[in-house]
């Protein structure tokens, strides 16, 4: 599948920037938000940083109704909050295929409720955009730059062991849990006791976004997924609703063997 700037929703100003960065243009320049230490690495691993790339999406956060005492996922919710994180990335990886890359490495992304409304927020993917050097063995099977949320450290340890990123990989779930009657709010007073209730409710909202997350894994044929983080976030929603997001990165093999670089010690002189 092709990335069409124009059709995601690329901005003119955003297409300008690109242009000025491409590799083959006399006089360019790269822009990067990796640290010292990881341009040189990402440089070592046999990947050109070309440029800062980003994708953004101000969405709007549809209304479902809440049962009072029922533990549900509000499935319009969790819809809203995976397809605006997509625009965001699909529009991230446009700019990187703008300036011929291969991937996207070091990807941010964050979520970010506006004061203009509370079920507004702005979706932002950030990541730096790199092209494997021509004498690597490295080379993509898909159209689009794969993206990664690895640093740069990790994204070169990962290389050398001889796997590499197919892409980032997310699951979302919104979960209502539901709220206590005063007849349990009494039984449990002063006592020591598990709350089965919500117990459940948080269990199961994190084993949908895990799960959708694997899903996604294993529609890229990848081996696994590394550097999962798994976060929950109420956002404006209320105590009682809440976000569950899982992310990692899901790689493949490049070669039947994998030699791990042996660890070294390194002692400070401060």
């Amino acid at each position: 599948m092709t990335l069409d700037p124009a059709e995601l929703g690329v901005p003119q100003d955003a297409i300008d920037r690109l242009a000025e960065l491409k590799p083959d243009r006399a006089g360019k320049i790269f822009t990067s938000d990796l640290t010292v230490n990881e341009f040189l690495l990402v440089k070592q691993a046999g990947f050109t940083p070309l440029g800062l790339v980003l994708g953004t999406s101000v969405y709007h956060c549809g209304f479902q109704f809440r049962g009072w005492s029922r533990n549900a996922e509000l499935d319009v919710l969790s819809q809203a909050m995976y397809h605006a994180r997509e625009l965001a990335m699909a529009r991230m990886q446009a700019e990187a295929a703008l300036l011929g890359a291969d991937g996207i490495v070091a990807v941010r992304l964050e979520v970010d409720f506006k004061e203009w409304g509370n079920d507004t927020a702005e979706f932002l993917a950030v990541g730096t955009a790199v092209k494997a050097d021509p004498d690597t063995h490295w080379k993509p099977k898909t159209k689009r730059p794969f993206t990664s949320d690895l640093s740069g450290q990790d994204f070169w340890t990962l290389l050398q062991a001889g796997y590499a990123p197919l892409g980032m990989v997310m699951g979302v779930c919104v979960y209502h849990v539901a709220h206590r009657t005063f007849g349990n709010v009494l039984a449990s007073m002063g006592r020591n006791v598990e709350l089965p209730q919500f117990t459940q409710a948080l269990y199961e909202a994190r084993e949908l976004a895990m799960a959708r997350m694997q899903h996604e894994a294993e529609q890229l044929g990848a081996e696994g997924i590394v550097g999962v983080d798994l976060t929950q976030r109420n956002h404006s929603w209320g105590s009682h609703t809440t976000e569950f997001f899982a992310i990692g990165t899901a790689v493949r093999p490049l070669r039947a063997d994998h030699t791990i670089p042996t660890p070294q010690l390194v002692l400070p002189l401060d």
